[in-house]
């Protein structure tokens, strides 16, 4: 019987389906995953594994590893931060997409909200290199001192604990949000550069969850629905209160521009309107 892969081949293939997931051939995504050790930002093992099981009456619950092997972290499972909170290491496969989405450049100036333990930060603070910067936000205390103890060797990446809704953010190139909004504060609009982009878990209901990508075209923000996603809530922008037009799964993926209201009033293009943010169907064209 052949010799199982060792913990090096198996980080390499895992690497390889990352970079496929991405949807690019730049060969930047597979070192990055290769290089950022998954379970140097989960703690000691085992670990907790949470998915579906199709066990009747039983609903998404956790496994716990046979052993403390780290070969048990290179699938495209969610591993729990904290089991308590029911807060997870995202699904690897959806942050490759995400990330291929959005295009981490050499010298972009990234914020991570959301950041938790920190490896997406670690993975997102290799793709901006050389030059570049990521300022990772975390609310949860502990994982925010988590995070900074794990970030220690990538240099480029400040952690700040808070909330990322109150504090202010630096201008970014690009700001990764790892919580559901169900509307991004105008303070996250404003601080994105000219084509500056933006994605995030958009839950403007109980019952619609998308990811929506926009980036900046001068007052404007073009929009682009990428598929379903399901977050926690993101800590001081899940208030649906402040909606005062709900938009229904249909309308949602038909978002294609976000505005602020102090440039642009709603008017009938509108899907979903908030307090000081709204959502259009109209197309935004740019040369």
């Amino acid at each position: 019987m052949p010799d199982r892969a060792n913990l090096d081949e198996i980080r390499a293939f895992f690497a390889k389906m990352m970079a496929a997931a991405s949807g690019t051939e730049d060969p930047r995504y597979e070192r990055a995953f290769d290089l950022v050790r998954r379970e140097a930002f989960l703690g000691p093992g085992p670990w907790h594994a949470f998915g579906f099981t199709p066990v009747a009456g039983i609903g998404p619950r956790y496994v716990e590893t046979p052993s403390a092997d780290p070969v048990y972290l290179y699938q495209n499972l969610l591993f729990a931060l904290d089991v308590g909170k029911r807060i997870n290491n995202g699904e690897p496969f959806l942050h490759a997409g995400w990330i291929g989405s959005v295009a981490p450049k050499p010298g972009d100036a990234v914020c991570h909200i959301g950041a938790g333990t920190g490896y997406y930060s670690a993975i997102l603070s290799v793709l901006t290199l050389p030059d570049g910067a990521v300022h990772a936000f975390e609310i949860d205390d502990d994982l925010a001192h988590k995070a900074r103890r794990n970030l220690e060797p990538f240099e480029n990446v400040a952690i700040t604990t808070g909330d990322a809704t109150m504090l202010p953010l630096p201008p970014s190139d690009l700001i990764y949000v790892n919580a559901g909004v169900v509307a991004p504060p105008p303070s996250w609009l404003q601080a994105l550069r000219p084509g500056g982009r933006m994605i995030f878990p958009w839950r403007p209901s109980e019952t619609v969850g998308l990811t929506l990508l926009l980036a900046r075209a001068g007052a404007a923000f073009k929009v682009r629905p990428l598929g379903p996603s399901w977050f926690i809530p993101c800590a001081g922008a899940s208030n649906e209160g402040e909606c005062t037009r709900v938009p229904d799964s249909r309308e949602a993926w038909s978002a294609r521009s976000a505005w602020l209201r102090a440039d642009r009033e709603p008017d009938a293009t509108a899907v979903a309107v908030y307090r000081q943010v709204w959502f259009s169907s109209l197309e935004i064209r740019t040369e």
